[in-house]
């Protein structure tokens, strides 16, 4: 059955405005986008990485985003993922998702380096053009961390992070964004990653995390889980729109009588 554009998110209560297909739509073109724009930065990799690695970039701005680079990974995933279970508990049973927005594009991402060889700048000499940073196919873990520069599974992370808090909370959705496009700057300020590299980590963590909210399969195994909570004092779950169970807490007044109430209130007296 096709969604509709008022159908409500299990997680935030908020109306989705668009469809299912308007959707796939977005995340598609968002992702081919930043495919495209991986392509076109392999005519800058080489002279971006060049000056970074140079030292020309200003040490507060180097400082600022070294700070920021935990929320690209893995440790600082599971940081975010603890404050959200104390400080929200009304979205742990969604905790599954937020974490498969984050740690699978960076799962993704390291599988794809096991496939393709490319230099990372710190390592390159800068001697050949930017297709000499390309080496063999599925070299596994032979090449080592030093050959294993694409994509960046740190910005990877960081996006599809970003995909699930801006699904948990929309408000935050550009404060999100900006902490992404930060921890990728850091990758190329850093000389981990070319800027290709960040751009082809943000398409795959866009598309990979977008998987669990917002189309494919995942999407709607996450959706099952979240549509059901347990009932108070019991150990079965319960939808979430079920009406509340007779023998849940509550105002018994109306179904003990008022005679019984009172002696209740009193202590039996």
């Amino acid at each position: 059955m096709p969604e509709h554009a008022n159908s409500t998110c299990l997680v935030t209560g908020q109306p989705a405005s668009l469809t299912l297909g308007q959707r796939r739509v977005r995340v598609f073109l968002a992702t081919g986008m930043l495919l495209l724009l991986a392509g076109a930065a392999t005519r800058i990799d080489c002279p971006v990485s060049r000056w970074c690695l140079a030292g020309n970039c200003p040490d507060a701005v180097a400082d600022m985003l070294q700070v920021i680079e935990p929320f690209g990974n893995g440790l600082g995933v599971f940081t975010v993922l603890v404050a959200v279970w104390f400080l929200d508990p009304a979205r742990r049973r969604a905790l599954a998702r937020l974490a498969a927005c984050a740690y699978l594009p960076g799962l993704a991402a390291n599988l794809i380096k096991l496939a393709v060889v490319r230099t990372r700048p710190c390592a390159f000499d800068f001697r050949g053009d930017v297709w000499a940073t390309f080496g063999g196919w599925f070299p596994m873990a032979a090449a080592g961390s030093e050959g294993q520069s694409f994509p960046s599974a740190h910005t990877a992370t960081a996006v599809g992070l970003a995909v699930g808090l801006a699904w948990f909370y929309p408000r935050g959705r550009w404060f999100f964004a900006t902490l992404a496009v930060l921890v990728g700057c850091q990758r190329v300020v850093s000389g981990f990653h070319f800027p290709s590299d960040v751009l082809a980590g943000g398409a795959l963590g866009l598309l990979v995390a977008s998987s669990c909210t917002h189309i494919g399969v995942l999407r709607r195994v996450f959706n099952a889980i979240e549509l059901c909570r347990p009932t108070p004092g019991r150990g079965r779950p319960r939808r979430a729109d079920a009406p509340a169970s007779r023998d849940e807490p509550g105002d018994n007044t109306k179904r003990i009588g008022p005679s019984v109430a009172v002696q209740m209130r009193s202590g039996g007296r």
